[in-house]
């Protein structure tokens, strides 16, 4: 059974950070390429960051500078850090990865507000 599993989200004031993870299991890892996505109430879906089983790394513009995205195929995890995070940032976060063979999974998503 696969499961991506994320944590860390929570309440922070503008200008703070936090770090996202994003534990897999049920899959083998280091073959999927992941992401971070998230989602504001009443818009959709959006990309924020990527990386490939390579390393290769894309940002979001909104999100370049401020966030980092990184992986440790020895503990099946994905990171996110935010840092200089703004209101805007507010949403729900979803972890999900991606194999050509196997097709998308998503995680469940975690809560991020910024607000003073």
């Amino acid at each position: 059974q696969v499961q991506l599993v994320e944590s860390g989200g929570g309440l922070v004031q503008p200008g703070g950070s936090l770090r996202l993870s994003c534990a897999a299991s049920g899959i083998i890892f280091s073959g999927y390429n992941m992401a971070w996505y998230r989602q504001a109430p009443g818009n959709q879906r959006e990309l924020v960051a990527s990386i490939a089983t390579g390393g290769r790394t894309i940002y979001a513009d909104p999100v370049k500078g401020r966030f980092t995205i990184s992986r440790d195929n020895a503990k099946n995890t994905v990171y996110l850090q935010m840092n200089s995070l703004k209101p805007e940032d507010t949403a729900v976060y979803y972890c999900k990865g991606s194999s050509y063979y196997a097709g998308d999974y998503w995680g469940q998503g975690t809560q991020v507000t910024v607000s003073s």
